[in-house]
């Protein structure tokens, strides 16, 4: 069977956490349904695995941002693959599932496809990820990270008030312009790998 639809999910914070470095992941998700509008919906509240979520479903992205806290995102993301599969009466070979997350490691607006099974590197949604959702041959995972770049101490507490910060206007508008584009080319290089 060939793929038919990718289901993009974006890990970040909710409530209060929604507008920081944690969760650029939803920004660029954001960024790219504004960016190609005319073949892909407004986000609009939706639910999936259970849980109202912020959703835009076209006819081969379907954009979901997590609505659980980063750090036990995994049992969510799982339920919701699992539910889209079961609503789509699609197999795991037609559906490609792609994780978009932050990243510490790149440079502000950066963006890297990784491989599913790629260290998680201390990110704690990707983490809860991984251990939620098993990989077997049939499915299409990927993950990819947008870059935020590193504060210049790497302590942990600075490192976590950096992540949980709010985005500078910047730094928004170079996920916009520079981060929206990458992951559009990131989707259609997994699309061109995965058919």
């Amino acid at each position: 069977m060939s793929l038919r639809r990718l289901l993009i999910i974006s890990l970040g914070n909710p409530g209060q956490y929604k507008n920081t470095y944690h969760s650029i992941g939803h920004m660029a998700l954001e960024s790219l349904q504004r960016k190609f509008s005319s073949e892909q919906p407004a986000f609009a509240s939706s639910r999936y695995g259970k849980k109202s979520v912020l959703a835009s479903a076209g006819p081969t992205y379907t954009l979901l941002q997590s609505p659980t806290l980063m750090n036990v995102s995994g049992p969510w993301v799982a339920k919701a693959y699992r539910d889209y599969l079961a609503d789509e009466g699609l197999s795991p070979e037609e559906v490609g599932l792609v994780i978009v997350n932050d990243d510490l490691e790149l440079e502000l607006g950066v963006v890297k496809v990784r491989e599913w099974k790629a260290s998680h590197k201390g990110h704690n949604g990707i983490k809860s990820v991984l251990a939620s959702v098993q990989p077997a041959p049939e499915m299409r995972l990927a993950r990819i990270s947008i870059g935020i770049g590193r504060p210049e101490e790497r302590d942990r507490s600075t490192v976590s008030d950096f992540v949980l910060s709010k985005v500078s206007s910047h730094a928004r508008s170079v996920i916009s312009e520079k981060s929206s584009l990458g992951l559009m080319d990131a989707l259609v290089g997994l699309e061109n790998k995965w058919r």
